[in-house]
C-alpha cells in the first residue's frame, strides 16, 4: 500500500510535518516521488520501525 504524507504519519503515531524535516534532512524512513508528489510505501515504513528497534537506552543506530 502506498501513503501519503499525512496518512505516513498516523502510521508512525507522529506529526506529518516531522516527516517533512525528515525528508529535507535526509533521514526518516524512504519515500517515493510520483511527479511532486511524496508518498511512502507501508514496507518502507515498517522496515524503519524496525531499524529503530533498541533493546536499551543506550545502544546506538549504527549497532546491531
Amino acid at each position: 500500500m502506498i501513503l501519503r504524507t499525512d496518512e505516513a504519519a498516523r502510521f508512525l503515531g507522529m506529526q506529518a510535518t516531522t516527516l517533512q524535516a525528515w525528508r529535507c534532512r535526509g533521514e526518516g524512513p524512504r519515500f517515493v516521488k510520483l511527479g511532486k508528489s511524496v508518498r511512502y510505501r507501508e514496507q518502507d515504513l515498517e522496515e524503519y520501525i524496525e531499524a529503530q528497534t533498541r533493546r536499551n537506552t543506550s545502544e546506538n543506530s549504527d549497532e546491531g
